[in-house]
């Protein structure tokens, strides 16, 4: 196994929340809220945002609210970071290909692929390959792709003959990868290296090990709970193993919460600190199965964080504080 480039200053590498869209009462979307999100997640010193992914509840958006949400971010963000955005969510070729190029007209740094979209669930992996290459070809070649395993409405992993391909196109540069398995995430490594193409693992329970595998960063749901620790870790896990252990034990067990409902539990959250009005979800109209509860697990998991923080001297600010910022170790 490789070491990661970590300190390259790609700007494909690091931590990327999967960005929450905040909703009103009325589930209109939450404007000022999502500016709140915005300026706590960079606070923390994240490297990138992946937009108008499912996290954003982009399968329960139009076209049009789907564009506005993506140009809303690129251009609050204002190139501070990178920003990612899909939006990918239609059946038909013709309506995939006018959606991602609409993306691409906002300004994103990549436009990502959602790979269920790309075959249907009993389609060979050819089929997939076939309709990604296709699908490659309709875009525009000013702006980089990416794939999303993402497991709405089914899972498909990406094949190694698809990463491969990916990788050696020179058009891809991100894959958010859904596979939680080492083996696998180590390979894709390999076959990415040396290429445009950057892994960004969405599993928490992996993450370190995939950094040592050669992996470059981490876009999971947990970075809408915690991301500094994310920040952390990946900025110091070669100059610090033994913190990084610890901090990665706390990270997979924390990641557990994620069964609570998301989004609505990261919503809870959210509001708690004061950056969200509501916690309301159109992909959960009714609140799921959120029960208050849930909200004393998380408040519990976020203190254990903090209290680790200080134990360790990692030097972050306490994670419940809206628009959190990252301050020196003294």
């Amino acid at each position: 196994m490789t070491k990661a480039t970590t300190g390259a200053a790609d700007h494909h590498t690091g931590i990327w929340p999967v960005m929450l869209t905040p909703f009103t009462e009325k589930l209109e979307v939450d404007w000022f809220s999502l500016e709140s999100l915005i300026d706590w997640y960079l606070g923390s010193g994240v490297h990138g945002l992946f937009a108008n992914c499912q996290s954003s509840e982009m399968f329960f958006l139009g076209d049009a609210e789907s564009r506005k949400l993506t140009r809303f971010v690129v251009d609050y963000v204002d190139g501070r970071v990178p920003v990612v955005a899909s939006g990918h969510t239609g059946s038909a070729p013709s309506h995939q290909a006018e959606q991602l190029q609409a993306v691409a007209e906002c300004g994103v740094d990549s436009v990502i692929m959602i790979s269920n979209r790309l075959a249907a669930q009993d389609q060979s992996d050819s089929v997939f390959l076939e309709n990604l290459s296709a699908l490659t070809e309709k875009l525009p070649t000013n702006v980089g792709l990416g794939v999303y395993e993402c497991p709405y409405p089914y899972k498909r992993l990406l094949s190694d003959e698809a990463v491969s391909w990916a990788a050696k196109s020179d058009r891809f540069t991100f894959l958010k990868d859904t596979c939680c398995n080492i083996d696998i995430l180590a390979r894709r490594a390999e076959l990415a290296a040396g290429t445009r193409l950057h892994i960004a693992n969405a599993n928490a329970q992996t993450f370190l090990q995939s950094l040592k595998a050669g992996c470059h960063g981490y876009s999971g749901v947990m970075a809408n709970f915690h991301p500094a620790l994310y920040v952390w870790l990946f900025e110091n896990w070669q100059k610090e193993p033994e913190k990084a252990e610890t901090l990665s034990n706390y990270l997979s067990l924390a990641a557990l919460t994620e069964s609570m409902s998301y989004p609505a539990c990261a919503k809870d959250y959210q509001k708690v600190i004061g950056n969200f009005s509501t916690m309301k979800c159109r992909s959960l109209p009714t609140g799921g199965y959120f029960d208050n509860h849930f909200s004393s697990t998380v408040a519990q998991m976020i203190s254990l964080g903090d209290w680790l923080n200080e134990t360790l001297q990692l030097g972050l600010r306490p994670s419940g504080q809206a628009s959190a910022t990252r301050v020196a170790a003294e």
